[in-house]
């Protein structure tokens, strides 16, 4: 069933639904005219009995008239004795055990169907029962013919409606065949969309909601695509001066001092290589994060304070300060990795901008409703044109912070998918001179006020 299409499920659901409905209609109808022909029947057979109880009520019980030809009466007087009786013998078997009173009934005999009706009259003599019974021949022939008429008129209508529930399901599902070829015909870029009518139906709700997803994949995949070259631009300088420092220190296999010096600088290339793959690896692992970590503040001032020691290990001569204020029962809806991965871009961008001898100021603090981390140095900060684009991946600006090898321009663009995932934001804004970059995560709901016991200082 599965197989077929919906244009033929829809005639086939609805034709099965219409059998249904027709079938209980015409046993309805057959019922009621069965009960109105048998009515009619006992009311006939009752009508037989009339004259007879009318006489018997007037004294005549001795001398009852004899039943015209045709007429199946059974009268019995008190005494039980039959005084009347042209029904068949096999009638008998039929009444002589029932009570008379207000009693209708079918029985067939020799199949001949009939209907009996029983009566009493009260006299002083006693009880009389009263038996009539009429033929139901021309009732079973109306119905045998009523039976043919509903079969044939309800094989007829539900093949009408079947034809017609075919048209409908078509004409219904004529739209979605278009909206079908209009999406085989939409090119996978551009601005081309499905059309939306100007119904406010369900296909244009779907249409719409097609739209709104078409949308999104073709940023999808814009972004995949751009990360792509910019990632495939990126690797290519480091991995050419890569290979060039090892041809050179092949060639400089006499010269110690050259070999040693082309090894360290292909030991640096081999190293901003794991760096660029290790940014997108975690960039992309935070594009597929279904479930947002949680830390407290335990966990969020270790992992700054052990992404400081880290960068006071590699920039020995870098003044780094760090400034903890969390309240003691705080926490974010960010990983104490991530948290850690933040400050190790952030602190390396403070370190490379002040030429790892400046000045470099992190605070982790409370703040109202949620947790900030703002890195500060005194290095030249950014052009103030290119702090729109600050965050975005692969993007550098050509000043003092990029000088000499510089970086893949992922740090940032990680800083600021960490901290979308966790629901928060970043932001860079100049200091003249220097730079601040501030993260900003929303507390979690059992967080202390801001005004709580604050941890110790590092």
């Amino acid at each position: 069933m599965r197989r077929v299409s919906v244009r033929v499920r829809l005639a086939i659901g609805s034709t099965l639904l219409a059998l249904v409905l027709l079938a209980v209609a015409l046993l309805v109808t057959r019922g009621v005219v069965d009960g109105m022909l048998t009515d009619i029947d006992a009311s006939l057979a009752r009508a037989d009995l009339a004259p007879f109880a009318e006489q018997i009520g007037d004294g005549g019980g001795e001398s009852l008239d004899e039943p015209a030809y045709g007429v199946l009466v059974r009268i019995v007087d008190p005494a039980g004795q039959a005084v009347v009786d042209t029904m068949p013998h096999e009638l008998h078997e039929q009444v002589e055990h029932r009570a008379p009173a207000d009693t209708e009934f079918r029985a067939e005999v020799h199949d001949v169907p009939y209907t009996i009706a029983g009566e009493t009259v009260e006299t002083a003599e006693g009880t009389w029962a009263l038996w009539a019974a009429r033929s139901s021949e021309s009732t079973e022939l109306a119905l045998h013919g009523l039976d043919l008429v509903l079969v044939v008129g309800g094989l007829l209508l539900l093949a009408l409606f079947a034809v017609a529930s075919w048209l409908l399901a078509r004409a219904a599902l004529a739209p979605v065949e278009r909206m079908r070829r209009a999406a085989a015909e939409l090119p996978a870029e551009g601005d081309t969309v499905l059309p939306v009518g100007e119904a406010h139906d369900e296909l244009a709700q779907l249409a719409a909601t097609l739209n709104d997803f078409l949308r999104r994949i073709r940023a999808s995949t814009a972004r995949e695509k751009q990360m792509v070259s910019d990632a495939a631009h990126e690797l290519r300088t480091p991995v050419a001066a890569l290979r060039t420092r090892l041809e050179l220190a092949r060639e400089s296999g006499a010269d110690a001092d050259a070999l040693r010096a082309e090894l360290e600088a292909a030991e640096r290339d081999a190293t901003r290589l794991g760096a660029l793959a290790s940014n997108l690896l975690a960039l992309t692992r935070l594009e597929q994060l279904a479930v947002a970590e949680t830390s407290d503040a335990d966990a969020l001032a270790a992992a700054v304070g052990d992404a400081v020691d880290r960068a006071r290990l590699l920039a020995p001569a870098a003044d780094i300060d760090l400034e903890l204020a969390l309240p003691d029962g705080s926490c974010a809806p960010l990983g104490s990795a991530n948290l850690g991965r933040v400050v190790d871009n952030l602190l390396a961008n403070a370190v490379a901008a002040t030429d790892g001898a400046g000045s470099i100021r992190v605070a982790l603090r409370a703040a109202e409703g949620s947790i900030v981390l703002a890195v500060d140095d005194d290095g030249p900060g950014m052009p103030e044109d290119f702090l729109p684009r600050a965050f975005e991946r692969f993007s550098r600006p050509d000043d003092a912070r990029t000088r000499g090898a510089g970086g893949a321009g992922l740090g940032l663009a990680l800083v600021q998918g960490i901290a979308r995932a966790a629901g928060g934001e970043v932001t860079a804004r100049n200091l003249h001179p220097g730079l601040r970059v501030e993260l900003t995560v929303p507390s979690c709901e059992n967080s202390h006020p801001a005004d709580g016991p604050l941890t110790s200082p590092a």
